[in-house]
């Protein structure tokens, strides 16, 4: 923690940093990051460690706080760099990490545990093509386990199959059985990449292929807009609609009936979204609702947003409840935020998107005088709504004419292609966005 005296007498000269201490000074710590994060990796570390310990002692982070003094003190100290790096990890600001700890890296002569943590920071950051090349260039010097698996794991989420398979077939059996699982997950994860690329080329466009590859979840519809711009089938803002809705559990229907997948009822989730969804999914599918219940087999739990879910009452227990799923029991979650993934991975998907209205919420609406102001929310019962669904228009949005077709012929060929691996995952959540065009993964 720095005293008013020094706070007084050392202040950084980078002009942006130099914001940022200006934010500190107005209470506003995270107006100071982002100051700091503008700046980029070109600030001297030892002011960018000034900064941050500055804003960690506001935070009450007194690890960071202490490594970040220890930096500011000794900037070109291979320890000092590795701990301020490490705790930036932990918490949280993985992007300010990734500079020291690559000077550290340097510093240490490549010591491999400097280079774990940095493959860490690229990986909490998306950043896998720079995690794969810093391991490559010190791939004389690697284990197996965790290393060459870490190689491997974002190779993958690069997109560079090829050099993932290579590396894949060279690493030994983990002698630490601990290491089992995670080689068991990277085996189903490369098989889930040989079914998505006989279904379609699995290049950095095809998003419903890597969505498989990544995590098992089949996705449903691809957004009509901002293709090219970067969007690549993902929403940004959605207002949605029934007929989204009715779109997505159609695909679902599809999805069930191309893989031989025969449920026997439709589980209801508590929250208000899932439970409209759900009575709309169960008329769809022709079976029976029921409330959910953990250990219930060849059932179709649906979800509106798993976001939602988890901020409803008694929903972090759920949460864990779907983390593992009985055989036959499979989890349909209508939105899924593409930014934030949500805790548990869904079987199947309808739709990614940044930010999500229900139809049934508070949408923006324009009043009489053509201004956009905030409806109310839709209070009707939840089965009235869920006819509503069922009675919509699911035929595809053209949107801006920009992005590929989405006909039900190819995703019926692609469901049917993946038969085989899908709900033989592990159901593991992976935060990156994939190796798609337009967004900070790629």
């Amino acid at each position: 923690m720095f005293s008013r005296r020094n706070r007084r007498t050392r202040r950084p000269s980078s002009p942006a940093l130099l914001a940022a201490w200006e934010a500190l000074d107005a209470g506003d710590v995270p107006g100071a990051l982002r100051q700091v994060r503008a700046a980029g990796e070109g600030p001297p570390l030892a002011e960018v460690a000034l900064v941050v310990g500055r804003a960690a002692g506001e935070a009450g982070f007194t690890d960071l706080a202490g490594a970040s003094a220890a930096l500011a003190a000794a900037p070109e100290d291979a320890r000092a760099l590795y701990d301020f790096g490490f705790a930036c990890v932990e918490r949280g600001v993985s992007d300010l990490a990734i500079a020291p700890l690559r000077e550290a890296l340097h510093r240490s002569g490549g010591a491999l545990p400097v280079l774990r943590e940095l493959v860490s920071a690229y990986e909490d950051e998306g950043r896998h093509r720079e995690a794969v090349a810093e391991l490559v260039r010190h791939e004389d010097r690697l284990a197996d386990w965790p290393d060459r698996y870490l190689l491997v794991f974002n190779a993958v989420l690069a997109g560079d199959l090829e050099l993932a398979r290579r590396r894949h077939a060279l690493l030994s059996d983990p002698e630490d059985a601990r290491w089992q699982p995670a080689r068991e997950r990277q085996n189903r994860m490369l098989a889930r990449a040989a079914d998505a690329g006989r279904a379609g080329p699995l290049d950095a466009a095809d998003l419903r292929g890597w969505q498989y590859v990544m995590g098992g979840t089949v996705l449903g519809t691809l957004s009509p807009y901002g293709f090219d711009a970067g969007m690549n089938g993902r929403y940004a803002w959605l207002q949605d609609s029934p007929d989204l809705c009715l779109r997505g559990l159609l695909r679902l229907r599809t999805l069930l009936s191309a893989t031989g997948v025969r449920p026997r009822s439709v589980s209801l989730l508590p929250d208000r979204d899932s439970r409209i969804l759900g009575l709309a999914a169960a008329e769809v599918l022709d079976l029976p609702a029921e409330p959910f219940a953990p250990g219930r087999t060849d059932t179709v739990v649906v979800a509106y947003d798993l976001d939602g879910l988890a901020a409803h009452d008694g929903g972090p227990a759920l949460i864990g409840e779907l983390f593992d799923r009985v055989p036959g029991q499979v989890l349909h979650a209508h939105a899924c935020c593409w930014t934030d993934p949500p805790a548990v991975t869904p079987d199947s998907a309808a739709l990614l998107h940044q930010s999500v209205v229900a139809p049934w919420g508070e949408q923006l609406l324009p009043n009489a005088g053509g201004r956009l102001e905030r409806g109310p929310a839709d209070e009707r019962p939840e089965a009235e709504i869920a006819a509503e669904v069922t009675g919509a228009d699911p035929a595809a949005d053209d949107g801006d004419g920009d992005g590929p077709a989405d006909g039900d012929a190819g995703f019926t060929a692609f469901a049917t292609a993946v038969a085989g691996t899908w709900l033989r995952g592990d159901r593991t959540r992976v935060r990156s966005a994939g190796p798609v065009p337009g967004s900070r993964f790629a």
